[in-house]
């Protein structure tokens, strides 16, 4: 039986950054938000988590973002969000 994980951060990164000349993912990061699992789920299906003015239905098996609002809207086409485990 899996778990959900509680928690995870979300770095916001612009998706024209190719090469980051060494940065971290985390450097090259315009926004970042620790998101917690709220208990509930989204019309996606997955679980949702929020924090930090981010809400996000996360497949936590794939850590892929089904669904975003950041500040209560819907993610620029140039920003891709990332998850990792929360630090």
């Amino acid at each position: 039986m899996s778990t959900v994980p509680k928690r995870f951060e979300i770095l916001l990164v612009p998706g024209h950054v190719e090469e980051r000349h060494g940065a971290s993912v985390a450097d090259s990061a315009v926004r970042s938000a620790v998101v917690e699992a709220t208990g509930r789920h989204g019309e996606t299906g997955y679980p949702i988590y929020e924090g930090h003015g981010v809400r996000a239905d996360i497949d936590p098996e794939t850590r892929t973002v089904e669904a975003l609002l950041v500040d209560g809207r819907e993610l620029d086409y140039a920003l891709t969000p990332l998850v990792r485990p929360a630090p």
